[in-house]
């Protein structure tokens, strides 16, 4: 299939420019407080506040990164506390100066979850011996103490009414397989003794702990098999609302709230049912009612203020953007705060994509979104790229990804895989890839591939498959065997997850060993197809290490191949400042095989 003369390609800088991500969004007095991390700005997390009276601005300094690496991943890098900024940075944790924005360093440690608690700060510490629980005065000197200690891991440090509450995990676990829920007195400066389980445990896993306006801790657990909302009254655990679907994100950071409490006594909550997410509002009976919502895509941050919640949320049509959503009556008003799409790309045309549904062995089937070539025809063929989500307990989500368009004004078909392991499916389906990494995964894409090329949407020799982290793993793997793709990318790629088990942070330490088993180490001998590895210098999740050797050993082997290596770039590449590097090395990857197919 041919672009038609007058659609116009998104570009790299435009595609760069509006993959802005959105985090970690707060409320306070009227205010609301967010990071965004803007590629084209040099990829750090800015706090900006929106106010009524001013709009958005920046508060944090220019330059200065708002974020933290505890747990590998962070969150909850900033609070505002009796107007006094706290936040984490290189070098550790900052406070704005008393009567001014400059900040000044209080503690050469890396903390996060930093809430407000009883006229303290409190936060999660994290050493190579394990977690702590910490409180600091909000004012005088900021002398640490520390409140609980433990060998595996600890977040949600959350004060009530004289009590705290927070979740525990051990080190044989991840937050999403075993995490327990615990309560214990609390006051300022006093001591926690005497702490009492509530909730989790094995084969359950209570997450997003919040003390409720009635007095009562609300937690989400998926006990009964997806992550619902429950509530302890101090004696007694019971369901709020029973759903079949995700009332809870994956925790792969700190700080989510995929719930809060309005001020007319109702619960708004972000659900997930596959690729979707919706909102709900929960009344004090019980009772489910949908909001409707211009947003597919839902990020695991509300923040209420009397009757409106802010949230961040997208759709096939808008990237994610900060909104406003009045609930006070019955028909929502949604006011828009922030968006990325700048006014080069507001009359721009993108490819909205359909669910494909496709029996994959055993009778199981997997669900794909599939993005047409942007302006296409009914009748559409085209080159395909398919994409592996990371995780790999992530999932597709139903927004629009300017990256992804990036391919589809060009003319290519792009297709994200909810292959087995996915958040979204319950916890039994997100469990089903422990000990099978790089062979279910790689059969669900694989399905969605040949499903393709059988209904002629996909041109032989020019499909290929794309994974990041996680999906990386999946992607190489694709292409050491026989199949459909003609070439891969892999971008911040595991290859080995033995290796990867000693190399990873601490916090994932037991994922890594939970998956082991499947395909195992990604071996030179078995590529058969032309790689494009793309991999940040500063990678501390998947180390550059892996890949220089599986790479060292291709070109051994003369087998094609090219690594890409980003100075200094993490293991986000998406939103780094060399997005725009790796989008064109991506296409060039791509274009190259295709014209050698049509050479051939």
């Amino acid at each position: 299939m041919g672009l038609a003369d007058d659609i116009a390609v998104v570009s790299v800088a435009d595609a760069v420019r509006a993959s802005v991500s959105y985090d970690q969004l707060r409320a306070l007095n009227g205010s609301l407080y967010w990071l965004e991390t803007r590629p084209d700005a040099g990829g750090v997390a800015t706090l900006t506040r929106w106010r009524r009276d001013e709009g958005t601005r920046d508060v944090s300094p220019v330059g200065f990164d708002v974020t933290n690496d505890v747990h590998a991943y962070g969150g909850g890098s900033f609070v505002i506390a009796d107007g006094t900024l706290w936040c984490v940075g290189a070098g550790g944790l900052y406070r704005t100066r008393r009567h001014g924005d400059e900040l000044e360093l209080v503690s050469p440690v890396s903390m996060g979850d930093l809430t407000a608690g009883d006229g303290e700060l409190l936060a999660v510490r994290e050493t190579e011996r394990g977690d702590e629980l910490v409180a600091m005065p909000l004012t005088g000197t900021p002398r640490q103490r520390t409140l609980i200690a433990s060998r595996g891991f600890l977040s949600a440090p959350r004060p009530g009414p004289g009590l705290l509450a927070w979740s525990a995990w051990s080190e044989r676990d991840m937050p999403w397989d075993a995490c327990e829920l615990w309560v214990a007195p609390y006051s300022s400066q006093g001591h926690i003794e005497s702490p009492s389980k509530v909730a989790g445990g094995r084969g359950e896993s209570a997450v997003e702990p919040r003390w409720g306006p009635d007095g009562a801790l609300y937690f989400v657990s998926d006990r009964d098999g997806w992550w619902n909302l429950f509530r302890w009254d101090g004696h007694e655990v019971e369901a709020v609302a029973p759903i079949a679907g995700e009332c809870a994100a994956e925790p792969w950071e700190l700080g989510y709230t995929s719930y809060d409490f309005l001020g007319d006594d109702r619960i708004v909550m972000a659900v997930q049912e596959g690729p979707r997410h919706r909102l709900v509002v929960i009344d004090p009976r019980g009772a489910v009612r949908p909001v409707d919502l211009p947003y597919t895509s839902i990020k695991p941050y509300l923040a209420t203020q009397g009757t409106t919640v802010a949230l961040i949320g997208s759709s096939p049509t808008a990237a994610p953007q900060v909104a406003l959503v009045h609930l006070a009556h019955d028909n929502p008003r949604v006011e828009v705060l922030a968006k990325s799409e700048h006014a080069e790309l507001s009359g721009a045309r993108v490819s909205t994509p359909t669910e494909l549904r496709v029996q994959v062995a055993g009778g199981r089937e997997v669900l794909a979104l599939m993005y047409p070539p942007t302006d296409s025809t009914a009748d559409w063929r085209a080159p395909v790229i398919v994409r592996a989500h990371p995780g790999p307990t992530a999932s597709c989500l139903l927004r629009l990804d300017w990256q992804a368009q990036f391919f589809t004004s060009r003319g290519f078909a792009v297709v994200d895989v909810d292959y087995l392991g996915s958040t979204g499916y319950g916890r039994a389906f997100r469990e089903s890839l422990y000990g099978r990494w790089g062979l279910d995964d790689v059969d669900d894409c694989t399905a969605v591939a040949t499903h393709l090329l059988a209904a002629g949407q996909a041109i032989p020799g020019q499909i290929f498959i794309r994974g990041a982290s996680a999906g990386g793993h999946t992607a190489l793997h694709a292409v050491s065997r026989n199949g459909p793709f003609a070439a891969a990318t892999a971008v911040s790629a595991i290859v080995d997850p033995d290796r990867w088990a000693e190399t990873v942070p601490r916090f994932q330490r037991a994922h890594a060993m939970r998956l082991r088993g499947g395909a195992g180490r990604v071996q030179a001998t078995a590529l058969q197809r032309p790689v494009l590895f793309i991999h940040g210098t500063a990678d501390n999740v998947a180390v550059v290490e892996d890949v220089r050797r599986l790479t060292d050993q291709l070109a051994a082997r003369d087998v094609t191949h090219r690594l890409l290596l980003l100075s200094g770039v993490g293991h986000y590449v998406a939103t780094s400042a060399a997005a725009g590097t790796a989008l064109e090395a991506e296409l060039a990857h791509y274009r190259t095989v295709v014209m050698a197919a049509a050479n051939g």
